[in-house]
């Protein structure tokens, strides 16, 4: 009896309490226009993110949509066979390539994003937007009408303090389009960004997320540079990475994260400071 019960207890014991709680490992698909980040342990398993919806103008803060966007193509470069990896390359109408490294983990997703311009003119691509769609993270119904419904559960930080969005005032609601709401970094000019109301708040870091339905759970998404904080009109949250033109030749690195995690605030911050100290300083 010894034989057979001492190699079923030495299995027993060596596994960890803590490995066994961890989350199961994010992947990454993708669909079409749609970035997909897959896990067993996300409300109806993904998260779907319009990647990339647009690259944008300067100037746009009055500016009808289609005169704001470039116009661009995405093609997949290339997806590692355990799903973890991924490559994407956009080329802008303008002539501008940007290409993506996108990389899964087990609880964030990284982005590496190199903007080069080839052509002999000046690029105008100043600001790019990843649409992140969050209607069933945060429990709400994608098809309902409300489009606001969804507020309770988004945040940002003002003040150094956690906001929920529905407790943000003032509340901007004069714009070209609403409904939404647009935060802007102090160092971004307030004639550049998405011609949704503008907020005359100013964040105190580029963190933007939103709390799953049940409470447990955060999203949160931050680049660097950023142009602004977007709490859109697709039960979507953004932060539109900032390029600010390119020179003939020039080349820019631009960095991004989303995290899923446990709801802990501080341990987000935390992670947050280490991963973008750039933000700290400004």
């Amino acid at each position: 009896m010894k034989k057979f019960l001492l190699p079923f207890l030495a299995a027993l014991f060596s596994i960890s309490p803590c490995a066994s709680a961890q989350p199961p490992d994010l992947t990454l698909a993708r669909e079409k226009n749609w970035l997909v980040i897959r896990g067993a342990h996300l409300p109806k398993g993904e998260i779907r993110i319009n990647y990339l919806e647009a690259y944008c103008r300067p100037n746009s803060t009055d500016a009808d949509w289609h005169d704001t966007t470039l116009g661009h193509t995405t093609e997949l470069v290339s997806l590692s066979e355990d799903k973890k990896t991924m490559k994407l390359r956009c080329t802008v109408k303008d002539g501008v390539i940007v290409d993506h490294t996108i990389t899964a983990t087990a609880d964030e997703v990284r982005f590496a994003i190199t903007a080069h311009n080839p052509t002999a003119q000046a690029s105008v691509a100043h600001w790019a937007q990843p649409c992140i769609r969050l209607g069933d993270f945060t429990g709400y119904d994608n098809a309902g009408k409300d489009l606001d419904d969804y507020l309770p559960k988004g945040f940002i930080f003002l003040d150094g303090k956690v906001a929920r969005m529905s407790d943000v005032k003032p509340w901007n609601k004069e714009a070209r389009y609403v409904p939404g709401q647009v935060w802007c970094p102090k160092d971004v000019p307030r004639t550049d960004v998405n011609p949704r109301p503008l907020s005359p708040l100013v964040p105190s870091n580029g963190v933007i997320g939103v709390f799953s339905g049940n409470e447990k759970m955060i999203f949160a998404v931050v680049f660097e540079p950023y142009q602004e904080l977007f709490q859109g009109v697709a039960r979507c949250v953004h932060s539109d990475f900032r390029i600010g033109g390119l020179k003939p030749g020039e080349t820019k690195h631009i960095k991004g994260k989303i995290y899923i995690v446990p709801n802990d605030v501080p341990a987000l911050l935390s992670r947050y400071a280490k991963d973008f100290p750039e933000q700290r300083a400004k």
